[in-house]
């Protein structure tokens, strides 16, 4: 098992020096000069160089590269170009808003998809299985942002349970903010649970026709039984893999979401930052993102070993 993670931990370390590079080399691609985007069109050429000369872009392209990466491993990503307030700053502020957003949509996602796969999947070709597939063939098919506008005419407008946007703040209390994080995370969830509603069931009726599962309904288990302490932590693996990619997928996919609802995230964050040309902002909001989607797979294959014996015996 230590050999096993050992493996793993070199695999994201090298995942996250090449994404680093990536990353840095496409932001320098990017057409256009901040400096100049930020004093417009009529600005003289010395005050462009001078602002340039003050934000480092007159730097080798290496030199830079070195002082973004290095700082980053201190925690410094650099000063924002439009807002002149350390980057670190903002990616705090707007984490404490899209990282509660990604946690609450992916616990609505479990607690959806969980109990329907494994029902649809105990009731196998009966009416209540092709119900549960329907619903979630429709969630598939229906875009996140499509439940966003129907969930504020519902929720927000007519019924008036909910707010329709906005975030108030974690100052103002925890009913208030998550209040105001249940429709958006509701619109993340519904077809992120459809997915692995699919995904839960399909596993648990391949881990069923397995012949041990038959053994065990030989020695007299009901096929509940068998699902609930057999087949269910066999089937997992796959499923882990699908929570681990959903959870990174609603951590740095959530843009369209959270413009919906006008949340100060991460999403809007580099939305935003992309339109003001603020190049640091985007690479540090960028590089965050995939540290955190490498992280969630790093952890998500450490479990398999805790689910999966052979891993824990280094096969």
């Amino acid at each position: 098992m230590l050999r096993f993670a050992l493996l793993r931990l070199r695999s994201l370390l090298l995942a996250l020096f090449v994404a680093s590079l990536v990353i840095f080399a496409m932001i320098e691609l990017v057409p256009g000069d901040p400096a100049s985007f930020m004093l417009g069109i009529n600005a003289r050429e010395d005050t462009i160089n001078a602002l340039r000369e003050e934000l480092g872009l007159n730097l080798p392209v290496w030199q830079r590269y070195t002082s973004w990466v290095g700082g980053m491993l201190t925690g410094d990503f650099g000063t924002s170009y439009t807002y002149r307030t350390p980057v670190t700053e903002i990616l705090i502020e707007r984490l404490w808003v899209s990282l509660p957003l990604a946690i609450y949509a992916l616990t609505l996602t479990i607690l959806i998809a969980f109990p329907a796969g494994i029902y649809a999947a105990s009731k196998r070709g009966s009416l209540t299985d092709l119900t549960v597939m329907g619903a979630t063939q429709l969630g598939v098919a229906v875009p996140n942002f499509w439940f966003a506008m129907l969930a504020v005419l519902v929720f927000a407008i007519s019924l008036r349970w909910f707010p329709s946007g906005g975030f108030p703040g974690w100052d103002a209390g925890l009913y208030p903010a998550l209040r105001a994080l249940t429709l958006p995370a509701i619109a993340l969830a519904l077809p992120q649970a459809s997915i692995l509603t699919r995904i839960m069931r399909s596993s648990l009726l391949d881990t069923l026709s397995e012949d041990y599962i038959r053994t065990a309904r030989a020695k007299g288990l009901t096929r509940g039984q068998a699902l609930r302490r057999h087949a269910l932590r066999n089937a997992l693996v796959p499923v882990l893999t699908i929570i681990g990619l959903q959870f990174s997928f609603l951590l740095a996919g959530a843009i369209i979401i959270e413009n919906v609802f006008f949340l100060p995230g991460l999403g809007r964050l580099v939305f935003q930052a992309i339109s003001q040309r603020d190049l640091i902002v985007v690479e540090s909001v960028v590089m965050l993102l995939v540290f955190a989607v490498i992280l969630v797979n790093f952890l998500v294959e450490l479990t398999y070993g805790f689910v999966d014996p052979q891993l824990r015996r280094g096969r």
